[in-house]
């Protein structure tokens, strides 16, 4: 699509809070994966959780030495108590739930393809699609709608965790439409926020407070406009939430965890998988490379695909999109053409764990990715911007 003769239109993305129950169950997934790694670098998790009213349940494959030392229930109180689920009248407390694991080894059919005498030679851990993306319409190369429906959540959380909102409980969504005018964004048309509250706290006046917070926030992005609309729990009241008033599982907010819908997704889930399962390791490294184009200045968005075959190292397409801003010389098929070669970006299983150093992540960790977006943040090793010179030299560009 050629982006200048694109019309005017709105588009609308979500978030939803650590507290949430989705969230909830990737955290603990995440949080597991963690320790697991901590304890053996090489090991092969797929673990995934489901939590309802006082249970959670751990399900899934785990090869991992010394896994015996690891309390998966002391693993997951821990968490559901960060995030802050400690009143046992909401009948999900991290003192009281009940714990169910049925974790059990990874499968040998899996393992023999992912298992090499070479490491250079290891093959992904299953087939299918991955997706990564990049837009230079924010700062940190994401879609405008997806960042600030993040950042009031993590805002609210932090209010909530200071004592500050006593009455703010931790289930919590938000919901921005921005209009985009020739594919740029230029208004916040509407703000969605449905947050869980104490009884007491179900309140117009703590309503009030929460609108004039994220209208403070949203000021400073330029975008928010007298006409923007705002609704606040627009239900009346938001008290029964989190694993009592819904269950969740790992996995179930997947467009959350990406691009808020701006993207395509290859359907693959990220959170309680170690990163020999491509569905999470590619999509990082499929982002790190979408921003380091976006920012070497060849195209305003640059969405890419890589498929992978499971057992086989190296991927078997590539795909990129530009939608109609490539510039300086770019074009998809020259984007194409730079992945599959390697020269920039080595795609196979183990080279990108090792260029992210995904197996001993440093100053981060698996389950700070498990709420508030995957990317997008600087924290995390497949944000950095380290391949720009590389490829404006490969490509022959004056940027």
């Amino acid at each position: 699509m050629d982006m200048k003769k694109e019309h005017s239109h709105v588009f609308t993305s979500e978030s939803v809070s650590e507290g949430h129950p989705d969230k909830v169950a990737d955290q603990i997934s995440d949080a597991i994966l963690d320790a697991c790694l901590k304890l053996d670098s090489s090991a092969h998790v797929a673990c995934e959780t489901m939590v309802g009213p006082d249970v959670v349940v751990n399900m899934g494959e785990i090869t991992c030495r010394g896994f015996e030392k690891i309390d998966a229930k002391a693993i997951a109180r821990r968490v559901v108590k960060r995030i802050g689920y400690d009143c046992a009248g909401e009948h999900f407390d991290y003192k009281t739930f009940e714990y169910v694991s049925h974790l059990h080894g990874q499968s040998p059919d899996i393992a023999q393809g992912v298992n090499r005498k070479s490491k250079l030679k290891q093959g992904a851990g299953d087939q299918g699609m991955m997706f990564g993306y990049a837009t230079n319409e924010t700062k940190s190369y994401m879609p405008a709608a997806i960042v600030y429906s993040h950042e009031l959540l993590k805002m609210f959380a932090k209010l909530r965790k200071s004592g500050k909102f006593p009455w703010l409980r931790p289930d919590a969504k938000s919901q921005l439409s921005v209009v985009y005018e020739n594919g740029r964004p230029v208004r916040i048309d509407t703000v969605v926020i449905s947050h869980q509250t104490t009884a007491k706290g179900a309140t117009k006046a703590n309503y009030a407070k929460i609108e004039k917070l994220a209208k403070d926030y949203l000021a400073k992005t330029g975008l928010l406009t007298p006409k923007t609309k705002f609704y606040i729990n627009p239900t009346g009241k938001f008290v029964v939430g989190g694993p009592c008033g819904d269950s969740g599982l790992t996995g179930r907010k997947i467009i959350v965890d990406t691009y808020g819908g701006m993207a395509a997704h290859g359907g693959g889930a990220f959170s309680g998988k170690d990163p020999s399962k491509v569905d999470r390791s590619a999509a990082y490294y499929a982002r790190y490379a979408a921003k380091n184009i976006v920012a070497a200045g060849l195209a305003d968005r640059c969405q890419i695909q890589v498929a992978y075959a499971i057992g086989i190292d190296k991927p078997v397409s590539f795909c990129v999109k530009t939608f109609g801003t490539a510039k300086n010389g770019a074009t998809n098929e020259k984007l194409e053409k730079m992945l599959a070669s390697g020269k920039v970006f080595d795609f196979r299983p183990y080279a990108l764990i090792a260029d992210l150093k995904l197996l001993k992540p440093k100053g981060w960790c698996y389950e700070d990715t498990a709420a508030y977006g995957h990317f997008g943040r600087s924290a995390f090793p497949w944000e950095k911007l380290d391949k720009v010179e590389k490829i404006k030299k490969l490509l022959a560009v004056n940027c």
